[in-house]
């Protein structure tokens, strides 16, 4: 299992739009075969900023389910618009624990 962290900073103003194009494009993203969850989150801090946290069987789950077919063009239709710039995404792997 792979982490897919995406740094998504959205135009100010935006925030709710961009919160809205997400839950309608939820299902697009969940539902993409080697996707095992996928949740948002709003900065406190820094309302505008969101994080996407997304896991995946695979980075190749990742890149050739998602990224490389029609979901990622209807996602990014959805997501886009609201960019403030390029979201940063990288992938990770857990660390286990010593006991």
């Amino acid at each position: 299992m792979v982490l897919e962290v995406a740094l998504i900073d959205v135009l100010p103003g935006h925030e709710e739009a961009f919160a809205a194009a997400y839950a309608k494009g939820h299902a697009v993203l969940a539902d993409t075969p080697g996707c095992r969850s996928v949740r948002m989150t709003r900065g406190v801090e820094s309302p505008s900023r969101f994080v996407l946290l997304v896991e995946w069987d695979s980075v190749e789950a990742h890149n050739q389910n998602f990224r490389a077919s029609d979901r990622f063009v209807r996602w990014r239709e959805l997501i886009g618009p609201h960019f403030a710039n390029p979201p940063r995404v990288e992938h990770f792997t857990d660390v286990p624990g010593g006991r």
